[in-house]
């Protein structure tokens, strides 16, 4: 399986086309819309931090920071959808599989209120793995970043 190459730029993404790329769900569904994605290039997500998010409650309840490992997942979840997207995979019932995370650097909190900007792009494509350098921003200031592989499989067999 290989992506093809398709450059032209799509977007906007509402909700409904990013849960056709992922199967996640709330609570763990950390993408809202995509801004624009280059296939085979880069994506544009957006995640609209709210007070009312499930982990908030405990981390902490004084102090809501979202979780340095949540952050990184959303930038993962972009890159799954720039992967099925890229490979007109939507609806498929194909998994994106996290396989590592290197380099993950946590720069400043993201708290209730924050849009979240997450910037993916595809740094190797080896066809069904490929591999991804993500940023995290928050009113164009850094606020996390991180290096990931990712694999594009079938789900398991029961």
């Amino acid at each position: 399986m290989t992506l093809e190459v398709d450059n032209s730029a799509r977007g906007p993404m509402d909700i409904r086309r990013v849960m056709a790329a992922l199967p996640h769900r709330y609570p763990m569904l950390l993408i809202d819309r995509v801004v624009s994605l280059v296939p085979n290039q880069s994506i544009h997500a957006i995640k609209a931090v709210s007070v009312n998010e499930p982990f908030f409650q405990g981390h902490f309840p004084t102090r809501p920071i979202m979780p340095g490992v949540l952050i990184v997942e959303a930038m993962a979840q972009a890159a799954g959808v720039l992967a099925v997207e890229s490979m007109n995979l939507a609806d498929s019932g194909k998994l994106v599989y996290f396989m590592s995370i290197d380099g993950a650097k946590f720069r400043s909190p993201v708290e209730p209120g924050c849009l979240m900007d997450l910037l993916v792009e595809v740094t190797q494509n080896r066809g069904a793995i490929c591999k991804f350098s993500g940023k995290a921003m928050v009113d164009g200031k850094l606020v996390a970043e991180a290096n990931f592989v990712a694999m594009i499989s079938d789900p398991p067999k029961d």
